[in-house]
């Protein structure tokens, strides 16, 4: 692994010291992700069916009447929340890491972890991010194109065949990415790190906006994955990310360890 200690300047917080990381370092994690999931493979996948469950009712919701020009929002949103439903995953890797039983009935085990407040606290800012990306989304569509389109090839017609909906297109990826960004800056160390030790929401959040803002090209490659692995894994009807999943959030713990001075954690 190449990590170097940085310093960060801001007094503001308790601050825990981040490391520099390579993409040498992504692809290790992506490597170490794969090997962790192959070897519990059967157990993860009926937990991370979930998943996929969450994805395909947000779809046939979204196909009905005046809710389908947000169908991509919501698929498209449901990524957003990705770190929430990895912090099972989480859970699992620290517990084996330490050595300690990690079968699928330890996936729940982190309610019982002392920081469980502090996740609840960055839990509800990542839902708050994603019902503010919808109602971002609804806002562009009711602005550019307005009424809600009569069948889905009137929507589809609509999307690419006129100039309101190319910019709405644009500008809806351009917020879709902001949100994006967003939550990766919040949540890429800050919830195995809550996880893994009884620190405060602040600190946790902390420490994750330091570590991508020390890492930013390295992070925007991460981010790059990401995306990429989740639109893979939703075709078709979401099922693959019953592999996708599990491997990113096993992935992003051994991202977290690297990127953290655990050693200056309480």
């Amino acid at each position: 692994m190449a990590a170097t200690r940085i310093a960060d300047l801001d007094q503001s917080a308790p601050q825990i010291p981040v490391n520099k990381i390579t993409t040498r370092d992504l692809r290790e994690v992506l490597g170490e992700g794969l090997s962790d999931f192959s070897e519990k493979r059967g157990d993860l996948l009926l937990v991370a069916m979930i998943y996929p469950i969450v994805g395909i009712v947000a779809a046939i919701v979204s196909l009905g009447g005046s809710l389908l020009p947000l169908f991509f929002p919501i698929a498209a949103g449901i990524g957003l929340l990705g770190p929430l439903v990895a912090i099972g995953f989480y859970e699992l890797a620290r517990r084996r890491e330490a050595g300690l039983d990690s079968d699928w009935s330890h996936f729940l085990d982190v309610r019982k972890r002392p920081s469980w407040d502090s996740i609840g606290i960055v839990s509800g800012l990542l839902l708050t991010i994603f019902a503010a990306w919808i109602i971002t989304a609804a806002v562009l569509y009711a602005t550019l194109i307005g009424e809600a389109p009569a069948s889905v090839g009137d929507f589809l017609r609509r999307l690419f065949l006129t100039s309101e909906g190319w910019a709405l297109i644009v500008l809806g990826n351009l917020a879709g990415a902001f949100y994006a960004v967003l939550v990766l800056k919040l949540s890429v160390v800050s919830l195995p790190m809550l996880v893994d030790r009884d620190v405060g929401a602040r600190m946790a959040v902390d420490t994750s906006v330091r570590a991508v803002r020390a890492n930013m090209g390295v992070m925007i490659r991460w981010g790059l994955i990401v995306a990429t692995l989740l639109v893979l894994g939703s075709i078709p009807a979401f099922i693959g990310l019953a592999f996708v999943l599990p491997w990113l959030g096993y992935a992003t713990w051994h991202l977290y360890t690297r990127l953290v001075d655990r050693s200056a954690l309480p």
